[in-house]
């Protein structure tokens, strides 16, 4: 069965992709910079001794805490795997959550519980996915017996809340980070996960059953640039625009007479007030997620896109609704809007041209 995900497909990568949660307003100049100047001809230390050094560093807490992965996925797979070789059976998931935690289940015959207290593995995501919600049963979650893993794929991009778990309750359970989509850099595929306090026997296993090399040069570039300030002050401007950026993406849909649902995060689940031909949007450089692999049936989740790319969306939808679209009054002018001057970068492979092109095809369908 081949997963269903967001971001590129048979047809190439969109134009607008509205259909994965990486930081639009990416790459981040230094961990781009880190990557292109990786080392590709030369193995990385197998250890990834200077790495998990950085990283433990990064979070204040003990190096042996700190496991490499090949991605959040990769990571995912070896904990279940760890889990039912030991003799776990049984896996509790949120009612809506990513759809790798219970692909790898399957594979390792995991019976899936409703009851955390029954079960061996526990998923958490915070900010959830598709939502981008808190998770309600967090606290209890945390509190069971079992392999509790947080998944932390999004906090980095955090645009409101806060974390469900305190300090003390995330040091028992497993947290995994998987910075790429925070960089903007959702093609280097590379993360961690932090060990409990009382998790570093499963540690061992997991370095055990690991892969020789899981990170290459390129992965260990991005999480060494991740770690270090200029990133990390980089990565809080962002979430300032993606603030602004939010809010007119959610007025504009909601204009459009989608309903729109809460969310803390650069992304947010919509349900569309009609049938959505998506071949067509899609032949118009256009892509969304839809929620039904991620137990959302009925909506569509969106990430949070700058002002020309959500003038193309209200364009391509208003053509399906036969209805003039509304005016984006950040869609004029050649430059990503809120990045000028700021050092951020705007997305890659961005057209200075691409809000008056927008333009463009509005006034064209409004004639």
């Amino acid at each position: 069965m081949t997963p269903s995900h967001g971001g590129p497909d048979a047809l190439g990568v969109p134009r607008w992709d509205f259909s994965t949660n990486a930081n639009a307003v990416g790459p981040c100049p230094m961990a781009l910079a880190a990557v292109q100047r990786a080392d590709p001809q030369h193995y990385p230390d197998p250890g990834y001794t200077a790495l998990r050094g950085a990283l433990a560093a990064f979070h204040g807490v003990a190096v042996e805490r700190i496991v490499v992965a090949g991605s959040a996925s990769e990571f995912i797979a070896r904990v279940t795997a760890a889990v039912a070789r030991s003799g776990g059976r049984r896996v509790w998931l949120p009612a809506l959550s990513y759809g790798d935690y219970a692909q790898a289940s399957k594979a390792w015959g995991l019976q899936r519980v409703n009851e955390p207290a029954q079960a061996d593995l526990l998923w958490l995501c915070e900010p959830s996915s598709p939502l981008g919600t808190a998770e309600p049963m967090a606290n209890a979650v945390a509190e069971q017996g079992g392999v509790v893993v947080v998944d932390r794929a999004y906090e980095p991009l955090r645009l409101s809340g806060h974390c469900s778990l305190s300090a003390e309750a995330l040091d028992r359970v497993w947290q995994l980070w998987s910075p790429n989509k925070a960089m903007g850099l959702t093609g280097v595929r590379g993360a961690y996960a932090i060990a409990p306090l009382h998790g570093l026997a499963l540690a061992r296993s997991l370095e055990q059953l690991a892969p020789s090399w899981p990170l290459g040069a390129h992965a260990v570039a991005m999480l060494a640039a991740w770690v270090q300030a200029d990133a990390q002050r980089w990565l809080a401007q962002s979430r300032e625009q993606l603030t602004t950026w939010k809010a007119a993406q959610i007025a504009l849909l909601s204009e459009l007479g989608w309903v729109c649902l809460p969310s803390e995060a650069n992304y947010f689940c919509a349900r569309s007030p009609c049938a959505l031909d998506m071949p067509a949007l899609r032949a118009q450089g256009i892509k969304l997620r839809d929620t039904t692999s991620l137990g959302l049936p009925g909506h569509w989740r969106l990430g949070v896109l700058p002002p020309a790319a959500q003038s193309a969306l209200a364009v391509a939808l208003c053509d399906q609704a036969r209805r003039p679209a509304p005016v984006h009054p950040g869609a004029k002018g050649n430059h990503v809007q809120g990045t000028h001057g700021t050092g951020l970068a705007g997305p890659p492979g961005a057209s200075p041209h691409r809000g008056e092109d927008a333009q463009r095809r509005r006034g064209a369908f409004e004639s």
